[in-house]
């Protein structure tokens, strides 16, 4: 696996995105951007950047052995220390590119994890991203270039001392992974008794979904005061966070701030973090929010439509949310585009405040739809009941009669069910 660079030298890296089918160069280009976006939070400059058509995959490098050729030698000719590709590349074809390469070899699988790496900063996250980078690792012993330490400090072409380190290496690993994976379990079953809690609040609870460097966190601290780290970074949060946001009297509801999705996220993180994404599951409903000024804004709601289906999440109920709002806000041609593809968003700017409140009005609406009335009555000893309607719902009339307390209000499932006994017709 890479490791991240703590010397002054600066990495360079040549970035190649294949075009294969009927992709067009614009979406070509957009895959390079997006993939220098993530060498930069790496801490790796994009030297060059390559879109080369691939007509036929070829199983020893996926390219043909002129365009190796050509690629190596750009590589050589400018000294820099990686190769990257936007696609993924297999064990056998990293060990071929590295056999004749001056550099290693990696693809944007292992950006991603190496940036997520980097970012995780409490126990579960660290544990998580150690065993998606194990089961990466685990077919790729026998790499020529086997992290950067080694490449920074000149020792290029180091090897194994043959099978039986091999094999030496390998248990190593199958082992860490079963120790990491059990550390993990206890973990999660701490996570799901939290959740459980939560799942058992008199409140609603939202999810905030999307694709990464959309603003969720900045969005939940708007909302919230939460205070959450907020970065013009790739994946600067791996840990969701949840806070109370109150809409008024009696209108409160639980909001997670979860972690971003991107293209061709990397199967082994799915798998590592299916816990921490699957915080959408739980949730009532999600805030899907999108960088409304993103040239590629409907390919990204796109890939984050396809996680959350991936999850099982796609049925929940859905408020699309459009940040950015104010960078096009001049461009009216633009305002009605992304009108017209989706007149049911809402349109926000987390910098400037414009649209939160119409937001707000939204999470009412689904409070509403999600929180049916319902008439309560209960005796007059137990004005601790009808505070606690107060508390955690809307109440919408109340009356003192000889025999108790009448209420309507809009509650939970979770409310009704903690007070079943004094439902009334």
């Amino acid at each position: 696996m890479v490791q991240t660079n703590t010397s002054a030298h600066q990495d360079k890296a040549l970035l190649v995105c294949l075009m294969s089918g009927s992709m067009t160069e614009e979406t070509g280009n957009y895959h390079l951007a997006e993939l220098e976006g993530l060498c930069e939070t790496m801490g790796v400059m994009a030297q060059q950047k390559l879109l080369v058509r691939l007509r036929e995959p070829q199983p020893k490098f996926l390219l043909g052995t002129g365009k190796v050729d050509e690629l190596v030698q750009i590589a050589r000719d400018a000294d820099l220390d990686f190769i990257i590709f936007d696609d993924s590349l297999s064990p056998s074809q990293q060990r071929n590119w590295e056999a004749i390469a001056s550099c290693a070899v990696i693809d944007r699988q292992e950006v991603i994890l190496e940036i997520f790496a980097q970012r995780a900063k409490t126990r579960e996250a660290v544990l998580q991203v150690g065993l998606a980078r194990m089961i990466y690792s685990l077919p790729r012993l026998t790499r020529r270039f086997v992290n950067l330490s080694q490449q920074r400090g000149g020792v290029k072409g180091a090897k194994g001392s043959g099978e039986t380190q091999l094999e030496l290496d390998r248990r190593v690993v199958l082992d860490k992974i079963v120790v990491l994976k059990d550390e993990l379990k206890k973990i999660r079953e701490q996570r799901a008794l939290t959740r459980k809690k939560r799942v058992g609040s008199s409140l609603l609870q939202g999810a905030i979904v999307g694709y990464t460097n959309s603003g969720k966190s900045s969005l939940l601290n708007a909302l919230s005061d939460a205070g959450v780290l907020a970065e013009d970074k790739l994946f600067a949060t791996l840990d969701p966070t949840t806070r109370k946001v109150s809409l008024g009297p009696g209108r409160e509801l639980l909001v997670t701030d979860t972690v971003g999705f991107i293209q061709k996220l990397p199967h082994q993180l799915v798998e590592a973090f299916q816990a921490t994404l699957e915080e959408s599951l739980y949730a009532d409903f999600l805030i899907h929010l999108a960088d409304g000024n993103h040239p590629q804004v409907s390919a990204q709601i796109e890939t984050s439509l396809e996680v959350l289906k991936e999850l099982g999440a796609q049925d929940k109920p859905m408020i699309l949310v459009l940040n950015k709002c104010d960078l096009w806000k001049e461009d009216p041609l633009k305002q009605r585009m992304l009108e017209n593809l989706y007149p049911d968003a809402v349109f926000i700017s987390v910098k400037t405040g414009e649209g939160l409140e119409t937001l707000a009005r939204r999470f009412e609406a689904e409070i509403d739809l999600l929180s049916p009335r319902i008439w309560f009555e209960f005796p007059l000893t137990r004005g601790d009941l009808a505070a606690l309607l107060h508390r955690e719902a809307q109440v919408l009339s109340e009356e003192y009669t000889d025999t108790g307390i009448r209420m309507e209000a809009s509650v939970t499932e979770a409310l009704k069910a903690k007070l079943l006994d004094y439902m009334v017709d």
